[in-house]
């Protein structure tokens, strides 16, 4: 919505076809235009020119969902759509923070112990199945599980694909809990982001912007 305010064309895709028509609705409600398409976005064709691309991809909240044999993939994909000065914008938590596993979509006391992801994987789906999580819920855990990435695991993946960071910031609390629980912000600094594989148990998200080159 900023970016739609201040004249930019924004364009939003998303599975979730729910998702797509509440996006529209809330661009309607407030007056603005956007291009809104419910599909997987791996086959959606890239524009077949510069002029076409885009200035800023945002990924949020999304790459933790993408199983691993499908991440490099899906990075790939996005550059496609990138114009050679374009950003990229990815935000995802540390799988091992402690609610890493998206278990507050559970519906009962679940929803609320960190680190409930981080059991051995028989002995968590028969914790989930005896709460009474239904199979739909228990088969979406099951696949952030295999979706887990680790800021190192992604600093790998970009790092192959010549993708250059050009800003990483770190967050205990992420931003985004001030609007859901009322939580102020409060971003990492060295020497808790120079940690490797341990700041991904406090790391409650890790937003890189990266460029072609």
């Amino acid at each position: 919505m900023p970016f739609a305010e201040i004249g930019c064309e924004v364009t939003g895709i998303d599975l979730n076809e729910t998702k797509i028509n509440n996006a529209r609705q809330f661009f309607e409600e407030h007056h603005q235009s956007g291009t809104f398409v419910v599909s997987d976005f791996m086959k959606v064709q890239p524009p077949s020119n510069e002029m076409e691309k885009y200035d800023l991809v945002i990924v949020n909240d999304v790459f933790e969902h993408i199983e691993q044999p499908y991440k490099l993939p899906f990075l790939k994909h996005m550059m496609l759509f990138m114009r050679t000065d374009a950003v990229a914008f990815l935000g995802f938590p540390g799988w091992q923070m402690p609610f890493g596993g998206h278990q507050q979509m559970c519906k009962g006391n679940l929803s609320k112990i960190p680190f409930l992801h981080l059991l051995p994987e028989k002995q968590y789906v028969r914790l989930l199945a005896k709460k009474g999580e239904s199979e739909g819920t228990i088969n979406e855990l099951l696949s952030i599980r295999r979706s887990k990435v680790t800021i190192e695991s992604f600093e790998k993946l970009i790092d192959t694909l010549g993708l250059k960071v050009k800003d990483r910031t770190m967050w205990f609390i992420n931003p985004h809990y001030k609007h859901k629980f009322h939580l102020y912000p409060v971003r990492e600094i060295w020497p808790f982001t120079a940690l490797p594989y341990v700041r991904n148990y406090y790391t409650t998200t890790v937003w890189y912007l990266l460029s072609l080159s």
